[in-house]
């Protein structure tokens, strides 16, 4: 199979497609919306700019921390929702005139906003496959009303669809997808390499010296929690940093573990304004290596996100053998019972946060029955060959049934 992906070739989740691809033997060729260097034995390598993205040098989900957390993302988010239109017409003819020159089977963007759009509105003389993200329908889609516009176009017009939860399925099909179409449910990343994320006792091994440092720090048996979400719109971090001082009031040892903050003047603001200098650890963007590790030393992960699919940071925490503590979402509610394996809590409210995280960090028993479970879920839904055998079957259905014609347009939801 000869396999084209366009994505944001920054981003970890893209690297871990393209790797899950590689390892099926396929042809993969990446056309990337944001300038990167990718150390992957790819057929080739193209830039495929949209919505002023060839323009933009940091990382995947980096936020600059001059420009203030969560009120930058929002802030750059809108603009490129509001000027980002401009840029369509020429993206179309650029991508067009890449396709031109390929020789694949399949198309498959990685996303709605922008690369699914994108192809939708270059529509290739091959099957178009589109990833859903977690909150391209509940967040993106309802965010302006050309978002809306042109997400229905884009389910419309593919091919085939890929969603990491069963829910975005169901919307999808209320957007516009045609019933008889190929659909996988399958984690965003392409799937979790159990090399690297399994349950275990951590080690300094071969860890950055600001991760040993943080660790070392840490006698065996202080509590650790983490949030590995970073900064996002749609993480409530607020709640996080808020219900720490109510866990420390029952737990005073307890540590809290914050990668991807480090620099982050929201995140500094909130912790000194909260007096928990002593308890929390801002730490840099880290490698996926670094990030087992710490999972690993964790009891337990919280994510009090209002918009999500299924997070691969999830997968990755819970893969570690850490008691997930996460927003009540639907998509979520797919992999955690409440109170069996997880937590399922209001994620705008500080004490409901705490309380999970106390009783978690106070019952053994409940977070040693929880990891039984979870290495079940993640052996048998996201472990990277288990994912590989069901992506190959997706794009061999797609590649048989070919691009089929667009359904009339409708209005928006």
């Amino acid at each position: 199979m000869r396999i084209g992906i366009l994505a944001d070739g920054r981003s970890p989740i893209t690297r871990g497609w393209l790797t899950a691809l590689l390892d099926l033997e396929y042809e993969v060729h990446l056309l990337s919306t944001f300038p990167t260097q990718v150390d992957l034995p790819l057929a080739s390598h193209h830039l495929a700019p949209v919505a002023f993205s060839g323009i933009r040098a940091s990382k995947a989900g980096s936020e600059s921390p001059a420009l203030g957390g969560a009120a930058a993302i929002q802030l750059r988010a809108a603009a490129r929702r509001w000027l980002g239109m401009a840029t369509f017409p020429r993206s179309i003819r650029r991508l067009r005139s890449l396709l031109q020159h390929l020789d694949i089977d399949v198309l498959h963007a990685l996303r709605i906003p922008y690369e699914g759009m994108l192809a939708a509105e270059a529509k290739p003389g091959m099957p178009l496959a589109i990833s859903v993200w977690g909150n391209d329908f509940t967040l993106h889609a309802r965010s302006a009303p050309w978002m809306g516009w042109l997400t229905r176009r884009a389910i419309r017009r593919v091919d085939g669809l890929h969603a990491d939860c069963h829910r975005d399925v169901r919307i999808a099909k209320e957007w516009g997808l045609a019933p008889d179409l190929p659909t996988l449910v399958a984690p965003g990343s392409g799937g979790l390499d159990r090399n690297l994320f399994w349950a275990g006792e951590p080690t300094l091994h071969g860890l950055s010296p600001e991760i040993q440092s943080a660790l070392q720090a840490l006698s065996s048996d202080t509590p650790v929690v983490i949030n590995p979400r970073g900064f996002r719109a749609y993480v409530r971090n607020d709640t996080f940093f808020q219900a720490i001082p109510h866990i420390l009031r029952e737990i005073p040892a307890t540590v809290f573990l914050a990668p991807a903050m480090m620099g982050e003047r929201t995140a500094e603001q909130w912790v000194a304004r909260l007096g928990i200098e002593a308890s929390v650890y801002l730490l840099p963007r880290l490698q996926p290596e670094d990030m087992a590790m710490l999972y690993r030393r964790s009891q337990v992960m919280v994510s009090p996100s209002e918009h999500d699919g299924t997070p691969n940071t999830f997968l990755e925490a819970i893969a570690c053998g850490c008691f997930p503590v996460v927003g009540g979402l639907e998509s979520l509610r797919e992999w955690v019972q409440d109170g069996v394996n997880g937590f399922l809590i209001d994620p705008g409210s500080p004490e409901a946060l705490a309380n999970a995280v106390v009783k978690s960090l106070r019952d053994l028993q409940l977070r040693q029955q929880a990891d039984g479970l979870n290495q079940s879920l993640i052996d048998n839904r996201a472990e990277r060959g288990q994912v590989g055998k069901a992506l190959d079957a997706f794009y061999q259905a797609l590649a048989r049934k070919g691009p089929h014609r667009a359904h009339p347009e409708g209005g928006s939801p």
